[in-house]
């Protein structure tokens, strides 16, 4: 009788069934994913176009559209969020879990987002935003200042919750990885635009939360509780010094429950002659200014660090017979002018128009020359308190700014007053620690700063060189090599140039001596233990010294109208700094304006830009 093995059939049916429940499960997990991948990617489309209408509504300025939108992303987000965790499964997945950090920071930013609307839109009106009912555009200019500050606390309550959930939104936010990604898929940039995001999100987080203790405090720097007092220093950028121009005019403000008074408002020399006894000038300025011998208010922002000089003016300002006891300084230059000037439009003061209109007689704005002819130009008679035009101006443009109603003019304002912090056209000093603390924090304090890697600022300080610096323009290439022998080096070539005639200087004619030769001392300053190879285009004897915990290289040109200069600086960093993940902070000098800067390492271009605010740059 014939025998029959049936073993190898059944084998060959169960693994055929087994690749049939593997096909089958391959199949409804590529469907689930396509499905669920709609889904989300429907869910998403739909949110994006939420927060195109969100971002119009904003720009609108009305709270209520705002509320209204809000609350209807707010929804959406909501919706798409609970798409996205039908995925959340997969989080061992890198990607999925990159995916699953991001809508979570998305959503802690909503819930931030929510909660700031709330707690402004009772006091909407004095932000500046359009809104139902509002009698604050009905009260005088001083009670809409008052209501505005003593409402502050108030607004400022949900400031901890909201500072919590954006901080919640970095901690998930840090974790996603953008070297896991492809540089580009197609033509499509994705790794760079990833780590851009990622960095831009980091810097505005931390500046929230950085900007906490000072914002707690804003009703107590606007006098809610007890009366404050604040020198104002105007710095004449067109006329450089170390922390962003010549100290031309001060004004003395005190503020109680937002109730501000004006209480003095004068030219700088007024300062200086109530000063007895100058003592000697520093050695700075007996190396490098003209005719000077005497240690001078005007002259005493020497240091480019902010608190620095404030130490020098205060060892000659505790002389003065004005003299008075200050909860804080602020120094201003003139691109604060043109700014309120160009929001506000022509304003007068002391029966001058002033305009931010270009004027052909300098290629400037009308304002500054106005200044400088007022100021500057020599006459056959003793003008009282000439520079102290200054403070008037800024008290007629400060009480425009109150007077207009808020949703006109207050969001543009504030906006632009933040970009000038930023670009160090405005400097604020605390005496009180903390507050001075959480200044420098935002980099709002014109403080050298600590870093921790490859650093440059560059200080240019005018000597007697009248307001050339209108005139002159200046271009900073920054060239690192990685590997020199084992070191790292570095050579910054600066260029001057001044295209424009000379002034007539000539003070029996009365000419107005805007443009002369520029007699620049300038300093660099970099890190602490470089070591200096070559120092070119000097016309005085280089120095190096250690200062504000840097190296300095500190040297001395001149340019002239229609002329150029260069200098060209050559040097080792120290052991410390590391060629690898190499970066470096360039710090911009306060009170210049639209300087180029190019950076190179190892012949690669890794920015080309302008210098309007201190920039990190980071090799990739």
């Amino acid at each position: 009788m014939k025998q029959f093995n049936f073993a190898p059939r059944k084998r060959k049916k169960k693994v055929s069934g087994f690749f049939g429940v593997l096909v089958l499960i391959s199949v409804s997990i590529v469907l689930y994913s396509y499905l669920t991948y709609r889904n989300i990617s429907a869910k998403g489309k739909v949110l994006i176009a939420s927060a195109k209408e969100l971002k119009n509504s904003f720009s609108k300025n009305d709270i209520d559209l705002l509320n209204k939108d809000l609350g209807k992303f707010a929804k959406e987000y909501d919706d798409f969020e609970k798409s996205a965790r039908s995925v959340y499964w997969a989080s061992f997945i890198p990607y999925i879990s990159d995916f699953k950090n991001a809508v979570e920071a998305g959503d802690y930013m909503v819930k931030a987002g929510q909660e700031s609307v709330k707690a402004i839109t009772p006091y909407a009106d004095l932000l500046g935003f359009k809104k139902g009912e509002s009698s604050f555009v009905e009260k005088t200019a001083e009670d809409r200042l008052q209501t505005a500050i003593l409402t502050l606390d108030k607004m400022l309550a949900k400031v901890d919750p909201i500072s919590e959930d954006i901080k919640q939104a970095e901690l998930r936010i840090e974790k996603i990885d953008p070297g896991r990604y492809p540089k580009k898929l197609g033509k499509t940039i994705v790794r760079e635009r990833i780590d851009n995001i990622k960095e831009q999100f980091t810097g505005m987080a931390s500046l929230f939360v950085e900007a906490k203790p000072l914002v707690k405090n804003l009703p107590e720097i606007f006098g809610s509780d007890n009366e404050k007092t604040y020198l104002l220093l105007f710095q004449n950028d067109k006329e450089l010094r170390a922390t962003g121009g010549f100290l031309t005019a001060y004004a003395v403000f005190k503020i109680k429950n937002g109730k501000m008074t004006v209480q003095r408002s004068k030219d700088i020399y007024t300062l200086d002659d109530s000063i007895s006894n100058h003592p000697q000038a520093p050695e700075e300025i007996l190396t490098y200014h003209k005719n000077v011998s005497r240690f001078y208010i005007r002259d005493s922002n020497l240091s480019p660090d902010l608190p620095s000089s404030i130490d020098l003016f205060n060892s000659l300002y505790k002389n003065s017979g004005e003299k008075v006891n200050y909860d804080g300084i602020i120094t201003i230059d003139t691109n604060v002018l043109v700014d309120m000037l160009t929001i506000f439009g022509d304003t007068e003061a002391r029966g001058f128009r002033f305009s931010a209109e270009k004027d052909k007689r300098c290629d400037c704005p009308q304002v500054i020359y106005t200044l400088l002819n007022e100021i500057d130009r020599p006459v056959g008679f003793i003008k009282e308190d000439r520079k102290g035009i200054l403070g008037d101006l800024m008290y007629e443009l400060f009480y425009k700014a109150i007077g207009f109603s808020p949703s006109k003019y207050w969001g543009t304002l504030v906006q632009e007053m933040f970009k000038n912090l930023q670009e160090k056209h405005i400097q604020i000093y605390f005496v009180d620690k903390d507050l001075q603390q959480s200044i420098e924090k935002l980099n709002f304090a014109g403080k050298i700063r600590d870093y921790e890697g490859d650093y440059l600022h560059i200080n240019n300080v005018n000597f007697a060189g009248a307001k050339a610096n209108l005139f002159t323009t200046q271009s900073i290439t920054s060239k690192t090599r990685l590997n020199d022998q084992g070191k790292v080096s570095r050579e910054i070539i600066i260029e001057f140039r001044n295209p424009y005639p000379h002034s007539d200087c000539n003070l029996e004619r009365g000419g107005l001596c805007i443009n002369a030769t520029l007699r620049n001392w300038i300093r660099f300053y970099v890190p602490e233990g470089s070591e200096l190879v070559s120092y070119e285009g000097s016309k005085k004897k280089m120095q190096t010294y250690d200062e504000l915990g840097k190296t300095v290289f500190a040297g001395y040109l001149e340019i002239t109208p229609m002329g150029k200069a260069q200098v060209v600086v050559k040097y080792i960093l120290p052991s410390n700094i590391s060629s690898k993940n190499y970066k470096l902070l360039v710090q911009k000098q306060a009170g210049t304006n639209e300087d180029k800067l190019t950076v190179d390492a190892d012949g690669k271009n890794i920015f080309s830009g302008v210098l309007n605010e201190d920039i990190e740059i980071k090799t990739k």
